[in-house]
């Protein structure tokens, strides 16, 4: 996956700010936190209509997001609740950013725009679900094409080059054929275990 890449690639940029963070005092959950609250003030940019600055500073938001893990495990604060934090305002973080598109949409009358930011939404969450509900079941299942990471840069590319009709449905669709994936993961994963 892109998203695993991008960690590997990126380990030498935020360790050194997670490092740094965690010398202030702040604990993972807080930069959580914190990150969560940057996505949403995001999002009140993007709302606005202002899509190349909320582009920009998506990518500053999404960067951040990996700090919060990074300081978890070089802290030695890895703990159940902070993985589910985690998991749980990054959904909210993505809801308040499609909640800002379809505002923008339906401000400018723009009808397309609104169904393809509600269907990015919702394919994004079906993704989240679905690996969601095979963990409760005791099955892994990460596979498939469109992470959130992976999401989150069609949409910053949509954002900063004016393309965000193509990256809404780009999402929409990949983010729906992920769903499936997953779907058929568990699917095989359950029978396998039966």
């Amino acid at each position: 996956m892109v998203a695993n890449l991008a960690r590997v690639w990126s380990a030498r940029l935020i360790e050194p700010i997670a490092r740094f963070l965690g010398s202030l005092g702040l604990s993972p959950n807080a930069v959580t936190i914190l990150g969560f609250f940057l996505t949403v003030a995001v999002a009140g940019v993007l709302a606005t209509g202002r899509l190349l600055l909320a582009g920009l500073l998506l990518t500053v938001t999404l960067a951040f997001d990996a700090v919060d893990g990074t300081l978890a495990r070089i802290s030695g604060q890895t703990t159940r609740f902070g993985a589910f934090l985690d998991s749980t305002l990054d959904r909210w973080a993505e809801v308040a950013m499609f909640v800002a598109i379809v505002w923008l949409y339906v401000d400018t009358d723009n009808d397309l725009g609104v169904i393809l930011a509600v269907l990015a939404l919702s394919m994004s969450l079906l993704v989240s679900y679905t690996r969601a509900r095979a963990e409760g079941i005791g099955l892994e299942c990460k596979e498939g094409i469109l992470t959130r990471f992976e999401r989150m840069v069609i949409l910053i590319i949509g954002l900063v080059v004016g393309q965000l009709i193509w990256a809404l449905a780009i999402i929409a669709a990949l983010a729906g054929i992920t769903a499936v994936q997953r779907i058929l993961v568990t699917w095989q994963g359950a029978k396998a275990t039966k």
